[in-house]
């Protein structure tokens, strides 16, 4: 499992520092309507799942407020049919992984987790949603939600850790109005997935 290493930027002092608006759980509902766009206007399908990243705390507390997270997903795994995981890259860093073949549904679960990440104290332990898709030849795209920014931002990955920078400034124009969309292009970190990963969670 693996990390961009410029997800390490995002829990740097200068990501926080410049933060221009507070993150809010509730920005993750602008996917709701996102996806819509996503498809009819650019051709792009959801892959059904989406991954919350946070940084862990070595405590009791915080191991109960994961546990809480957990303990929620399951609870409204019945109702929703969301899946989920809870796992950890060679970076330290931590995932909660939801599919869900409902988009309406993986955005509420994963609005649900931080949430209660925030409930318990650790918010500042949230670092970035991601919501994954791909485009007619298969192509990944991901839209990612820096919480210490409070914005989206698109991140479009190629083979050899290339990005497709037309591809985000694309997407980027077809989903301003409809997300909070970084305007510092400094702040579109990647997330590389680890060698033999597809993910950024990978």
């Amino acid at each position: 499992m693996g990390l961009l290493d410029g997800l390490r930027a995002i829990l740097g002092s200068r990501a926080e520092a410049d933060a221009g608006r507070d993150a809010d759980p509730d920005d993750l509902f602008g996917m709701s309507t996102a996806y819509l766009t996503m498809q009819a206007d650019l051709g792009y399908e959801s892959l059904d799942v989406g991954a919350l990243c946070f940084s862990g705390v070595d405590s009791a507390d915080f191991r109960d407020a994961v546990d809480e997270v957990e303990a929620i997903l399951e609870a409204g795994r019945e109702e929703t049919g969301t899946e989920f995981s809870v796992t950890s890259d060679d970076h330290g860093y931590h995932w909660v992984v939801l599919a869900d073949d409902d988009p309406e549904d993986l955005i509420t679960s994963m609005h649900f987790a931080a949430d209660t990440f925030i409930e318990h104290g650790y918010g500042s332990r949230l670092l970035a949603a991601v919501f994954a898709y791909e485009n007619r030849d298969g192509d990944p795209a991901y839209w990612i939600y820096s919480f210490r920014r409070g914005r989206f931002y698109p991140f479009v990955p190629r083979p050899g850790r290339e990005r497709d920078s037309s591809a985000e400034f694309t997407l980027e124009s077809a989903l301003d109005g409809e997300l909070e969309i970084e305007r510092e292009k400094e702040y579109w970190y990647p997330l590389w997935p680890s060698e033999g990963g597809t993910h950024p969670w990978e």
